[in-house]
């Protein structure tokens, strides 16, 4: 499997509370954090919800 870098760019204040748990279920705490995953469809799924969000990177 391929790995993914996910830098968090934009605040989740006003936005859902989907978008908010899925932030937190990758395992953003802060802006600009940078987390890395393998390309799973899950997380490529979670990726869709806040694609608006994040920077996504293959890494």
């Amino acid at each position: 499997m391929s790995k993914v870098n996910i830098t968090l760019l934009r605040s989740a204040i006003d936005k859902s509370k989907r978008q908010k748990l899925t932030l937190t279920a990758l395992g953003f705490r802060k802006m600009n954090q940078t987390i890395q995953h393998e390309a799973t469809p899950q997380i490529e799924g979670m990726l869709r919800v806040v694609q608006h969000l994040v920077k996504i990177e293959n890494a």
